[in-house]
């Protein structure tokens, strides 16, 4: 009887070079989604990190490599939301005090204003706003990443757009977040 095993990971391994190559076309992609979920690069950097070593994980399993962009967008997606789940009792709590050190400002590609808004939302709306408008993704791919039903994203989506509406006023205008497919 001839024992059959699943190939191991690691240096050298068989598909290194394929997923070496999708690492380099999409890990910036990946990033820009992380950082528009978390609103923070370094966060946004260990989301992707995170995510690209599941996908390197579970890469050999994976039968449809045409489908990659969506599977490693849901697996950022749902380590955002783990770690969300995870750390609420980590969140940061406001003091009268400010910090003892300023963060230094980050080199950022998104304005500001839409980071700003979308930090006022709860981790789901977030996710259903960033992957509806800023990924582009129609209602049904949104749900199949998210995990949930197509009514679910047009209630997130419909209480998101209407906090940022009541938030923002008349920015709200401005942000590429109020049209959509």
């Amino acid at each position: 009887m001839v024992s059959r095993s699943r190939p191991k990971s690691g240096p050298g391994s068989p598909w290194d070079g394929e997923f070496a190559r999708y690492f380099g076309e999409r890990a910036h992609s990946l990033r820009a989604t992380a950082y528009l979920l978390c609103g923070d690069w370094h966060r946004a950097e260990d989301l992707t990190q995170a995510a690209l070593l599941k996908l390197y994980l579970a890469w050999p399993r994976l039968e449809r490599h045409d489908a990659l962009d969506a599977y490693a967008r849901k697996v950022v997606l749902r380590t955002f939301l783990a770690e969300n789940r995870r750390s609420r009792w980590k969140r940061e709590r406001l003091t009268d005090l400010p910090p003892d050190v300023a963060a230094p400002p980050a080199a950022d590609e998104t304005d500001p204003l839409i980071r700003q808004a979308l930090a006022v939302l709860g981790p789901r709306q977030r996710a259903v706003l960033v992957l509806r408008y800023f990924e582009d993704l129609s209602v049904e791919e949104t749900a199949e990443a998210l995990g949930c039903s197509t009514g679910t994203v047009k209630s997130q989506a419909a209480r998101g757009l209407a906090t940022l509406r009541t938030r923002l006023g008349p920015h709200f205008a401005t942000l590429p977040v109020h049209g959509g497919r």
